[in-house]
């Protein structure tokens, strides 16, 4: 196969007009192209004419020929041999072992820790404190219809991790030597998402789709002779001589307690799972503080933001909704991003804690609800929250509790126009722009949400991105606070064996232990532990 890239069509070209462009690009005639794949599609509107930008893989007539294509474009970048994308087991158990691995949360890298670890023949067991994703989904409702949480059954906690609550973002700029990523999507596929996530360059599920993926996976699991708990907490570990030997699990159904034999555990509850995070800490498990971000949600028409964008071809249906991408480095020194946008998406109630207020954004595959929204965030580091590896969610929780007390006690949101927010008095009333966010939204001024430098660096950048973005800036969009999950406060530190750095047999993995952000890159990083646990515990037995 030869891969060619950089094909460039206009946005509404007939249907044979690619595979004109591959017989022209390579100087074949239509008998020697045998046959012809997309494999991925974006745009490039970057000038007045918006284009189709293909990479396709091809098969010529015979070998001969490709060899022959290959040696005459020796030189040019975009014609070279197809790449192996083809995903090979690295081990396979001789038996399933008598202690089997263990899986701390199933969200997109318990998932795919488990699914493969399922692959190899090694029966994994896996634990997730929160409840099957439709029962998840009623609680989480709960909460943004009656303002009722479930500390234990909300966005973060449950079937399908925080990403079932999501636009779905299935890409990322990990580097991916091993075309991991391609099995991440395949395995999607496989389990009900649609093809188009194959092709096109920034892929998406959204929460429903994602919900049925989820539970078809967790089927292959079970099938494969995996074992899914769930309403099972991690309460303690037990290691001995640094190494790990079990663990003990609260069974939040019933509120009983059982102790587990376990030498392999994978560890991927959720950047959310504080509690876990602290018993770790306490049992001397090493952990190290990390920047992350804070911000709010901003939420525009999403015709705004598509005309900007897309200019006369916005609303064309093979572009969709369009997205953005800001960043802006303030005067104060601090870096002000958009993240998490969700064109044509709510924002969404996603605190884990009473008595606390955090916002994110979710969409449906659709992407057609009136809103863009995105979290416009300001980089923090270790410095501004000193105290140790715990002091990041200190930090989060006092501004989560803060939000909570600014929006009246009652989980509805602080929020501000852009335009009051920029000029430093407060809104009483919102205009043009209606939030999503439920239960509600309670117009105040947002600039004791944030530390002063956070909120200086917003104001600066905000108008930066109207110029980038013509309306971005507009008086009535509105910002809502706050957002401070961005990512994990705090590394659970691994080595080149993926194991704890002083404890063997404990693998920190995905989002919580800060090796993954995203759905796609969550999933890589549980295929690769899951690897490297596989491979550990074939060894043992002597090779497989």
């Amino acid at each position: 196969m030869i891969r060619l890239t950089e094909l460039k069509l206009p946005l509404d070209h007939p249907e044979d007009a690619l595979p004109a462009l591959i017989k022209r690009t390579l100087g074949i005639q239509s008998a020697e192209l045998r046959s012809h794949t997309v494999y991925k599609r974006s745009y490039d509107a970057r000038k007045q004419k918006l284009l189709l930008v293909y990479i396709a893989d091809v098969e010529v007539a015979d070998a001969a020929l490709e060899a022959k294509l290959l040696a005459t474009f020796d030189s040019n970048p975009h014609i070279r041999a197809a790449p192996d994308q083809s995903y090979h087991l690295v081990t396979t158990a001789r038996q399933a072992p008598a202690l089997r691995p263990v899986v701390v949360g199933f969200g997109p890298c318990g998932i795919f820790a488990a699914l493969l670890l399922a692959q190899m023949g090694l029966n994994p067991i896996v634990l997730e404190r929160g409840k099957k994703v439709r029962e998840r989904t009623k609680d989480t409702w709960g909460l943004w219809r009656k303002s009722v949480l479930n500390p234990e059954s909300n966005v973060q906690f449950g079937e399908g991790g925080a990403g079932t609550f999501s636009d779905g973002k299935l890409w990322s700029q990990i580097k991916d030597p091993r075309f991991l990523g391609r099995k991440v999507m395949t395995e999607f596929v496989k389990a009900g998402a649609p093809d188009e996530i194959l092709l096109v360059s920034k892929p998406h599920i959204g929460t429903f789709k994602l919900v049925k993926v989820v539970e078809n996976m967790r089927e292959q699991i079970i099938a494969m002779g995996g074992e899914i708990r769930f309403e099972q907490r991690l309460s303690d570990v037990l290691i001995e001589n640094g190494q790990l030997r079990g663990i003990t699990v609260q069974n939040l159904a019933d509120g009983s307690s059982y102790e587990l034999s376990a030498s392999h555990m994978v560890l991927a509850p959720g950047h959310s799972a504080r509690d876990t995070f602290a018993m770790l800490h306490e049992r001397g498990v090493y952990m190290e503080a990390k920047p992350f971000s804070v911000g709010f949600r901003i939420e525009h028409p999403q015709g705004l933001i598509d005309r900007a964008r897309l200019g006369q071809h916005a609303g064309h249906p093979l572009l969709g909704a369009a997205d953005y991408k800001l960043v802006h480095h303030a005067a104060n020194g601090r870096s002000v991003y958009s993240f998490c946008m969700c064109p044509g998406g709510t924002v969404v109630a996603a605190t884990s804690e009473e008595g606390r207020v955090v916002t994110n954004g979710m969409s449906q595959y659709s992407r057609n609800e009136r809103n863009a929204n995105a979290g416009i965030v300001v980089g923090i580091a270790p410095a501004d929250y000193p105290g140790g590896p715990l002091a990041g969610i200190a930090f989060q929780r006092a501004l989560e509790s803060n939000a909570f007390t600014l929006g009246g006690g009652t989980y509805e949101a602080p929020g501000q126009l852009v335009g009051d927010f920029v000029a430093g008095k407060a809104s009483t009333q919102l205009g043009s722009v209606e939030p999503s966010y439920k239960p509600g939204v309670l117009m105040t001024d947002l600039a004791g949400a944030l530390p002063g430098y956070a909120i200086t660096a917003m104001r600066e950048a905000l108008p930066v991105f109207g110029k980038k973005i013509k309306g971005f800036d507009m008086h009535d969009a509105v910002l809502t606070g706050v957002e401070t999950r961005t990512s994990s406060p705090l590394r659970i530190t691994r080595g080149d064996d993926f194991q704890s750095l002083n404890v063997k047999g404990l693998y920190p993995a995905g989002e919580g232990a800060s090796y993954a952000g995203g759905i796609l890159s969550a999933g890589v990083d549980g295929i690769e532990v899951a690897e490297a646990v596989a491979l550990s515990m074939t060894n043992n037995e002597g090779g497989a």
